[in-house]
């Protein structure tokens, strides 16, 4: 039984996440659908690729990844099937895959593109704005009862690529930037706590506020006090106990964080 997972910037107010729930039923009625989020901010590629990226991992192989944050849909922008390593993504061609393709070039995992232009796989009339429905759903459906990648469209090799920020080392530590922020407000950083290496002598400053050390969890401080602490994919995290520190600061992701370590 094949797992379809969906990530969007649908949200859950309207019908759209449902309709592409029913075109994929529809197609290949024993999958089993999971839902990633639908809580994308609007159009943010960028985070969107980073949800995608942080989630994908704890998947079976053969997992097929049905994401739609298309700012670009019914423009010239390539709709995509493409298999990284052992698992299957499906959705506009947009940067989106970013960080999973240079993951996959630095681990040298097997890739493989395909253009969407066999409209066999979609549904028979095609939107200009709702391509989630029209070709990304029926495709993933398609792909789960085993058609392959191949039938969908010819290959490509250049998957189109955003900017993501990345840490900087300085003379003293590290320019980082935050680049997820949870439902609780707390801000993860791009920077992997192993770059600390075990340190703890470490200052952060965000908007001219510090804050030092690295706590073991949320809990061993006080409500209200701000804290570091390495989130649970090993990245450093900054929040507020019991409070939420992208409000207190006016922090927001690509904001820059300065990472010092005392000489």
């Amino acid at each position: 039984m094949s797992i379809i997972t969906i990530l969007t910037d649908f949200g859950i107010q309207h019908e759209f996440v449902g309709i592409m729930k029913g075109v994929i039923y529809g197609i290949a009625p024993d999958v089993r659908l999971v839902d990633f989020t639908h809580n994308i901010s609007p159009q943010n590629i960028k985070e969107g690729a980073m949800s995608l990226w942080r989630a994908y991992p704890f998947f079976p192989k053969n997992t097929i990844h049905l994401f739609v944050v298309d700012p670009g849909v019914g423009t010239r922008r390539r709709p995509l099937a493409a298999k990284i390593g052992d698992q299957y993504f499906v959705g506009p061609d947009n940067g989106l895959l970013t960080p999973i393709i240079e993951d996959a070039e630095r681990d040298n995992k097997p890739m493989e593109f395909v253009n969407l232009q066999n409209p066999k796989y979609w549904l028979a009339k095609v939107s200009k704005t709702f391509h989630g429905r029209d070709i990304f759903s029926p495709v993933a459906a398609h792909l789960a009862n085993g058609v392959a990648l191949s039938e969908l469209g010819p290959s490509f090799t250049d998957p189109v690529r955003v900017e993501m920020p990345k840490p900087m080392k300085t003379a003293n530590g590290w320019q980082a930037h935050v680049s997820v922020m949870d439902m609780f407000g707390n801000l993860t950083l791009d920077l992997p706590a192993a770059a600390l290496q075990n340190r703890t002598d470490v200052l952060f400053r965000l908007h001219g506020v510090e804050i030092s050390g690295v706590v073991e969890s949320y809990g061993h401080r006080a409500p209200g006090e701000l804290v570091a602490v390495i989130d649970s994919e090993d990245y450093l995290e900054l929040a507020e106990v019991n409070g939420n520190i992208a409000k207190r600061l006016k922090a927001a992701p690509g904001d820059m964080v300065e990472v010092i370590l005392s000489e």
